[in-house]
């Protein structure tokens, strides 16, 4: 998942992880999460032959494909794409969590063992769809399981201030199995954007702060910043 996907990663990665796991992938508007993760797993997705399901909550697929596009990230055939627009438009009363667990078991039941990666963007998002903060943290603990039942990667996108912690309302950052943090630095004059890993069990890495730019119309880790 880390090792031959995107370019440079392995720089960060000492070796991979295995499913099942569950990462957030956090940081500041526009630094580039969402491209980071569907660059990621078209490219595990394309190599591996297995297939995964991407879920927007907020952006439609036609809007979402069209910013991939304009990166230089193509569709990915293996890759399903959703989005909950028409959804949140015609069910205001709907269990977003219940149809969440039953889009993923329906997956796994038509594609089997070749159902390896899911992606949701974002946290957010769905939290703005549920009523109320009650037992928050006990939903989040059991979808959570949920996607390690399913034996998945799973990449959960979620937005963060700069100095903000890594939990919004379910305290994910302790339930989860990584931290995947991608924020922005103001470098002579500029902002630039960066990497850095948090947190992930079972895995050697670095905690260094990388940079992540744009090379050739593929997204790259370039290696440490250093102050």
């Amino acid at each position: 998942m880390f090792h031959n996907t995107v370019t440079g990663l392995d720089k960060v990665f000492r070796n991979d992880i295995r499913r099942p796991k569950v990462v957030l992938v956090t940081g500041p508007p526009g630094s580039m999460k969402s491209s980071f993760i569907y660059s990621l797993l078209t490219s595990y997705l394309e190599q591996s032959g297995e297939f995964g399901v991407y879920t927007t909550l907020e952006e439609s697929v036609t809007s979402h494909l069209a910013n991939m596009e304009s990166l230089g990230v193509q569709l990915c055939m293996n890759m399903q794409i959703t989005d909950f627009t028409d959804i949140r438009e015609e069910n205001e009363e709907l269990d977003y969590l219940k149809f969440l667990e039953k889009m993923l078991r329906h997956f796994k039941k038509v594609k089997g063992e070749q159902f390896t990666c899911f992606a949701m963007d974002s946290l957010g998002a769905l939290y703005s769809l549920m009523d109320g903060e009650e037992n928050m943290r006990k939903k989040m603990y059991h979808f959570f399981q949920l996607l390690r039942e399913l034996n998945l990667y799973s990449f959960i996108i979620m937005e963060r201030s700069q100095d903000g912690e890594s939990n919004l309302l379910g305290n994910e950052g302790f339930l989860s199995d990584g931290i995947i943090y991608l924020g922005l630095k103001r470098r002579q004059g500029r902002l630039s954007r960066f990497l850095q890993i948090e947190k992930m069990r079972a895995c050697e890495h670095s905690m260094e702060l990388h940079a992540l730019d744009i090379r050739m119309g593929k997204l790259c880790v370039l290696g440490p910043i250093f102050e």
